[in-house]
């Protein structure tokens, strides 16, 4: 891993990166940093797991990250964007059903379980960025996109619960379907 990767994660790790960064950056640049950091640790954790199905997933979540990444690029040169919708919980049940259908036996270790978590704190932490600033900013499709940003991360946020429950009980969640409900929320 890279230098920059490894202390972005740092970063990411500790409560100091969202309360006093931001302090010190415009909303955009800290956003902008966020969003990258963020990409990052979502292709570290693919690049962690032996599992097809979850390595995908992390990718679309780093890919749905990039996509934020060039959004707030967009609006901090104040030009108006449009959040494009997210597929990423109807993509991700279908890795799940295929992830079932293969019957593939899964082992996760109590890390990698600690590292899921973690990147569920960080969307939280996103979410609730996001949801401020819209108060914040006075272009309206800076709100707009702001409020959309943040309902990504909660979908984000959702997936990570059900990663989380599938990675502390594989066998019986995917037999169990809870998943099913991932393109309803």
């Amino acid at each position: 891993m890279s230098q920059t990767a490894e202390s972005g994660e740092n970063l990411l790790d500790s409560n100091l990166f969202f309360v006093s960064r931001q302090k010190n950056m415009n909303i955009f640049d800290f956003a902008m940093e966020k969003e990258k950091l963020s990409e990052d640790y979502y292709r570290k954790l693919a690049g962690k797991t032996s599992n097809k199905g979850l390595k995908n997933i992390f990718s679309m979540l780093a890919d749905q990250e990039a996509r934020h990444y060039e959004t707030v690029s967009k609006m901090k040169e104040n030009t108006p964007v449009q959040v494009s919708q997210t597929t990423v919980l109807s993509d991700a049940k279908k890795v799940f059903i295929k992830m079932r259908e293969t019957a593939e036996e899964f082992k996760f270790d109590i890390n990698q379980l600690d590292l899921y978590k973690k990147a569920q704190d960080i969307e939280e932490k996103s979410r609730d960025f996001y949801l401020g600033k819209a108060k914040e900013v006075k272009e309206e499709f800076q709100k707009e996109a702001f409020r959309k940003l943040a309902e990504q991360e909660k979908k984000h946020y959702f997936l990570l619960d059900n990663i989380i429950e599938f990675a502390s009980r594989p066998e019986s969640w995917l037999e169990n379907a809870e998943w099913y409900h991932l393109d309803e929320y």
